[in-house]
């Protein structure tokens, strides 16, 4: 909005997965906005156990998710984050965040390949028109979209397959977020729904846990 201005905003809450920046964001709060922001890390109260084995190596982004979906879905959720990383967390209907998987990126499997592959050229990641790639652009876009569509519902299923060896039961839902959720939802059926606004309403929940308290 042109007549936003910082003394629009009156509370602030960071989730940040690049340390470098995050003191730059403390600033910009203190200096401009002039107020003490919510920093997200493993200790902040955000309506979730944290049951993994070493809570403070858990990326922020991944607990906002689970906040998230803790308090707007309350099931048990396995959640896909298409982001530089892929992320994969399961979250229990009782409020836990369980763990998950990381995987790279597809755009960083895609730039990774352009990179070692003195021939091979950046393209479109875009389905082609069959799987089966007639000339080389088409081949890069069937190992690619296509590859990594398999590793999505791969992993899906055997996360689900994890789940229930837990006793979570059956009722699991696929909840995916993130730039390229929409795209890969139209082309694979392990995916439930798309939240493109999961990580930012997790965050409006943190925060409004931690300012009624």
């Amino acid at each position: 909005s042109q007549n936003f201005d910082y003394r629009s905003v009156s509370s602030v809450v960071i989730s940040s997965v690049v340390p470098a920046l995050t003191p730059t964001f403390l600033e910009l709060s203190h200096r401009y906005i002039e107020v003490e922001p919510i920093v997200v890390t493993h200790r902040t109260k955000m309506g979730i156990r944290i049951e993994i084995d070493q809570p403070e190596q858990a990326g922020a982004d991944r607990l906002v998710n689970a906040a998230a979906v803790t308090a707007l879905y309350q099931c048990n959720a396995i959640v896909v984050d298409f982001g530089t990383a892929t992320n994969f967390d399961i979250v229990s209907a009782e409020g836990a965040y369980c763990g998950g998987a990381i995987a790279p990126g597809i755009g960083l499997a895609h730039d990774a390949l352009v990179a070692r592959a003195a021939k091979l050229h950046k393209i479109d990641l875009l389905p082609p028109p069959n799987p089966i790639g007639r000339n080389t652009i088409h081949a890069m876009q069937s190992g690619i979209f296509w590859g990594y569509a398999a590793l999505v519902e791969g992993m899906i299923s055997r996360l689900k397959a994890a789940m229930r060896d837990a006793e979570m039961g059956d009722n699991i839902r696929v909840i995916a977020t993130g730039g390229l959720a929409p795209m890969f939802r139209q082309h694979t059926n392990a995916i439930d729904q798309i939240d493109p606004d999961l990580t930012l309403e997790g965050l409006r929940v943190i925060y409004q846990i931690n300012a009624s308290a």
